[in-house]
C-alpha cells in the first residue's frame, strides 16, 4: 500500500509517499509545494492544486492521510490553511483516492505512542522508523511523513482485520 501522507499550508505544503507492507515502511518520496509569499492568494491555490494533481497523477498512491486543521491563536492563518487544505481534498476527491484525516495528537500517537509528544519526539520516532539517518527536510515534510505512517501504522495494525 502506498499512503501520500500531507501537511497543509498554503506557503508550504508538506508531502511524503510511504509504501506500507505489514509492518515494514519505506519512505518513497518526500518534499514540500511551495508558493511565493505576496503572491494573489487565489493564485497560491491555483499552485498547490496543479500540483497535487501532478503529484497523484505520477505516484498514484492507494490513499492520502492529511492532517486536521488546529486553530491555534492565529485564526486568520488558520483559515488559509483550510482553503489550501480544501483544494487538496478537492484534487484527492477527483482522483477518487480514500481520504483519511487524523488530528495531531492521534498523529503523535501512532508514531511515538503518546498523543501529546513533542515534535522532537515524532520526528526522532519517524526517523528511526523510517532507518533513515536524519529527518528529510523541510519540517513540512518531515511532518507529512509522520502523518503518512500514522494511516500506514493504523491501517496495519491487527484491530483492523478484526473490524
Amino acid at each position: 500500500m502506498i499512503v501520500l501522507g500531507i501537511d497543509p499550508g498554503y506557503a508550504i505544503t508538506g508531502f511524503s509517499l510511504i509504501e506500507a507492507s505489514g509492518s515494514q515502511y519505506l519512505l518513497r518520496r518526500c518534499g514540500a509545494i511551495t508558493t511565493p509569499a505576496g503572491m494573489e492568494f487565489s493564485q497560491r491555490l491555483s499552485i498547490i492544486f496543479s500540483d497535487m494533481n501532478e503529484l497523484l497523477d505520477t505516484n498514484r498512491p492507494d490513499a492520502m492521510a492529511i492532517e486536521e486543521l488546529f486553530f491555534g491563536n492565529n485564526v486568520t492563518t488558520g483559515i488559509g490553511v483550510a482553503q489550501s487544505r480544501g483544494v487538496i481534498l478537492l484534487a484527492a476527491a477527483m482522483h477518487n483516492l480514500p481520504i483519511f484525516e487524523y488530528k495531531p495528537s492521534q498523529v503523535k500517537q501512532a508514531v511515538v505512542g503518546y498523543g501529546n509528544a513533542e515534535k522532537r519526539q515524532v520526528m526522532d520516532m519517524t526517523r528511526r522508523i523510517l532507518n533513515l539517518s536524519e529527518m528529510p527536510k523541510p519540517d513540512d515534510a518531515a511532518d507529512a511523513i509522520a502523518v503518512a505512517l500514522c494511516h500506514a501504522r493504523s491501517n496495519t495494525s491487527l484491530l483492523r482485520q478484526y473490524r
